[in-house]
């Protein structure tokens, strides 16, 4: 129940009651969370199974919050009103850069400058495919690239498996994409007037300050591997972030706007989003094999991974489906479930990548995208706007053409 009524609350207050909803939201998700909360620690006594998800929470908070202030420190500037081609170009290089600096190291790096290159003419398509494309599916070739990825490595899957298995998946959903995108933008950089295309901003060059910045970024990429002891991973990434917050220039910070609204806000709303789905992911592991019977197959996981994963945030969802094909299996080795199962594992990887596109709590990078547009003025899709113009018509195809061609059984 807390659980649906803050996905409610999450889709319709902002559009019904934006003003309200702004005030309150931090209220909304922790007063619900704790509702869940309260009920496993003083009811169930359930302390293991809600410190795990506690865990959980405090490293992808840490891993996204981190990322997010060295980003902040590093300052792109651009030359020029953008074409469709350009665009496109530096979609496929934010693509590529999500597998090294990760989904929200490289959405908080390149939307600045994004949103500057195309400032004559932004507007929604942009800001959206810019999420679909590099705060998600981008990043789907290493387990730094996306927070799913990192919790199976976590579990114990290689971290080059991941690149081995899921390029074909990367090239098809990112250059359809692409494809579509240019489609689009071509639209709208003609209907610009003619003064506006040809616009060149002769005082401002292709530039990157706070380059020093890259030191830290190299600790938070190498934490990710440090397995123990408990919380050594997140104190380093905080570490990092601290001294780059720190030794940053302020006129950097200036030049980026940075603020630590987007960030807040991503934590407060999953805080509550990782207590109130507590329930719901421990029904599904317990009736995983009700639900998916002896034999599932791949397609099942793919989808089944990918509806919950845009409502429910991708990263808990995956090790859920991961728990929920262990229990339908028997194998709790999952070097076993590789060997055997590797085509379910890989649904439920790409799956959970894809489909955290599909929403703005699906993954969350995409939360803190849509704030920094809006502090410069860009005009953002609602919640549920957001599903019916551009997930459905653009990003739905793709999702079916990547399983028609790879986990249609």
């Amino acid at each position: 129940m807390p659980f649906a009524l803050l996905l409610g609350a999450m889709a319709f207050a902002p559009v019904l009651a934006p003003r309200w909803w702004l005030r309150h939201y931090a209220k909304v998700a922790l007063g619900l969370g704790t509702v869940t909360a309260g009920y496993y620690l003083l009811v169930a006594r359930d302390l293991h199974g809600f410190g795990k998800t506690a865990h959980e929470y405090i490293s992808f908070i840490a891993l996204v919050g981190s990322l997010f202030v060295v980003a902040g420190g590093i300052h792109i500037g651009v030359k020029g009103e953008a074409t469709p081609l350009r665009n496109v170009v530096f979609l496929l290089i934010g693509a590529v850069a999500a597998n090294v600096l990760g989904t929200t190291g490289a959405a908080m790096l390149l939307i600045r400058p994004w949103i500057r290159m195309n400032k004559y003419r932004v507007t929604t398509h942009h800001i959206v495919f810019f999420i679909f494309i590099v705060a998600n599916i981008g990043g789907c070739l290493t387990p730094i690239g996306d927070p799913p990825l990192f919790l199976g490595y976590l579990q114990g899957i290689p971290f080059w498996w991941v690149a081995n298995n899921c390029w074909p998946m990367w090239v098809v959903g990112v250059g359809i994409l692409l494809a579509i995108f240019y489609g689009l933008d071509k639209v709208n950089f003609h209907r610009a007037p003619r003064p506006v295309r040809e616009k060149e901003t002769a005082h401002e060059t292709w530039s990157i300050d706070g380059l020093p910045n890259l030191f830290f970024l190299g600790v938070i990429l190498c934490a990710v591997f440090v397995e123990k002891p408990l919380f050594l991973r997140e104190g380093l990434m905080l570490a990092a972030a601290l001294g780059s917050y720190f030794t940053t220039k302020k006129s950097i910070h200036a030049a980026n706007d940075f603020n630590f609204h987007p960030i807040q806000e991503v934590a407060v709303l999953f805080a509550g989003i990782f207590s109130t789905m507590i329930p719901a992911l421990a029904w599904l592991n317990h009736s995983s094999r009700t639900l998916l019977g002896d034999q599932p197959s791949t397609g099942i996981f793919y989808w089944g991974t990918g509806v919950l994963s845009s409502t429910l945030d991708n990263a808990p969802t995956y090790l859920g489906f991961l728990s929920a094909l262990q229990g339908v299996t028997g194998m709790e080795n999952l070097h076993g479930l590789l060997g055997t199962h590797s085509g379910h594992i890989l649904a439920i990887s790409i799956s959970a990548v894809f489909f955290g596109a599909a929403t703005y709590i699906g993954n969350g990078p995409n939360f803190m995208v849509k704030a920094i547009a809006e502090q410069n003025n860009c005009r953002t899709p609602s919640f549920v706007e957001f599903i019916l113009k551009f997930t459905l018509p653009f990003l739905l195809p793709v999702l079916v053409v990547v399983w028609l061609v790879f986990f249609r059984d």
